[in-house]
């Protein structure tokens, strides 16, 4: 009889049934034969932070946390990474061996690999990268882009104030545009990138100029459901490389996979088919 213990780990948010991530892990954990669970666990907002601190004496050594609680978590975690901090959410915590929660965001890690794996000829530091939508995914989306040596990103949201929001915290890098200026925007961006979740099955489509898209841009959507949006498909029409949404939730995944497990992940075909056929 073994006295190890076996690892856990999960997803907390509400509602949390549609979420992939258990398919995505549960696939690593049989692909490396490691003893492990990862759990999708539906938490409301007034139990989150009673929840928070029974996982960790239950075995489990880290969740990914997703809507609506990635921002509230930064209140209760003991340690935030720059990272997160630097967002203004989490999107994973581990359950240090000293009992404190550590935050940290691996969604703009994920965002970036992701285009680095499915284009790898994009260079973002050529131009302007154009992006609607000022929400979470956004915050993530455009710090990551500034890293990499983005050098304007211009920003549309139906709400202005929460683009001006991103220019007050992320600086002059960061122009904002209104929403009936999405072509004057477009003119000359090399990355254009759909963090709202317009076009998501059951949401009316982002309707935008595409005309006004350099064929030469490279063009990405944060949905993945489903696979090729109208947005998608309009800038592949226009002889544009585009790059798909899931991939971001497949790279997201893999420094947390590594850190609750210790087994750095590879995202392949056969990963994404695992997650795809869930």
């Amino acid at each position: 009889m073994t006295t190890e213990r076996i690892g856990l780990a999960g997803v907390i948010g509400s509602p949390i049934a549609h979420s992939r991530s258990p398919a995505l892990h549960g696939h690593w954990l049989r692909t490396y034969g490691i003893p492990g669970f990862y759990i999708p666990m539906d938490v409301a907002q007034a139990d989150l932070k009673e929840v928070l601190h029974a996982l960790p004496k239950m075995g489990f050594l880290g969740v990914n946390v997703t809507i609506p609680h990635k921002e509230t978590v930064l209140q209760i975690a003991d340690v935030v990474s720059d990272r997160a901090a630097l967002i203004g959410a989490a999107n994973t915590l581990i359950f240090r061996q000293d009992g404190k929660i550590h935050a940290d965001n691996t969604d703009g890690y994920g965002f970036i690999a992701n285009l680095r794996q499915n284009a790898p000829d994009w260079q973002p530091a050529l131009g302007p990268v154009a992006l609607f939508g000022a929400g979470g995914a956004a915050r993530a989306v455009i710090s990551s882009l500034i890293e990499v040596g983005a050098p304007e990103i211009r920003i549309a949201n139906r709400t202005r104030a929460r683009a001006e929001a991103m220019r007050a915290e992320f600086g002059a890098k960061v122009i904002v545009y209104d929403w009936v200026q999405s072509a004057e925007m477009l003119e000359g961006a090399v990355t254009v990138v759909n963090t709202t979740a317009l076009g998501m099955a059951g949401k009316p489509d982002l309707r935008i100029p595409y005309d006004a898209i350099s064929p030469t841009a490279l063009v990405t959507d944060l949905v993945y459901t489903p696979l090729r949006t109208t947005f998608l498909a309009e800038a592949a029409a226009r002889g544009c490389t585009t790059v798909d949404g899931l991939g971001m939730l497949l790279h997201q995944g893999a420094p947390c996979f590594e850190r609750w497990f210790g087994q750095r992940p590879e995202v392949d075909a056969a990963t994404r088919a695992a997650v795809l056929s869930a």
